[in-house]
């Protein structure tokens, strides 16, 4: 047996074998529905909302906004998304939990 050098191997596996896409789609039908939301394409929605990962991220690798988390820029750029699509109906808590 050849002994390897080797000690770690890691995978993303993000968007790749985690269908985050799918997942948040049904969550956010979901949340709609709950509060009588209609009229939204959830799809285009989350599509628009995982669009922003690049741009917010691209601030923080140049420079120009502090370090943070994923999922605070997530959730930041949830706020425009939902404002672009109506969603004003939404409190604090669902934009959380569907973060």
């Amino acid at each position: 047996m050849v002994k390897s050098s080797v000690t770690y191997v890691i995978f993303d596996v993000y968007g790749t074998v985690v269908d985050w896409r799918s997942s948040v789609i049904a969550e956010a039908q979901a949340l709609g529905e709950r509060k009588g939301i209609e009229g939204v394409d959830w799809e285009a929605f989350t599509d628009a909302w995982k669009a922003a990962y690049r741009p917010s991220m691209d601030e923080v690798n140049a420079g120009r906004r502090p370090w943070t988390t994923n999922d605070v820029l997530q959730r930041q750029r949830l706020d425009v998304i939902a404002g672009e699509f109506g969603l004003q109906g939404l409190s604090e808590a669902d934009k959380d939990g569907l973060n």
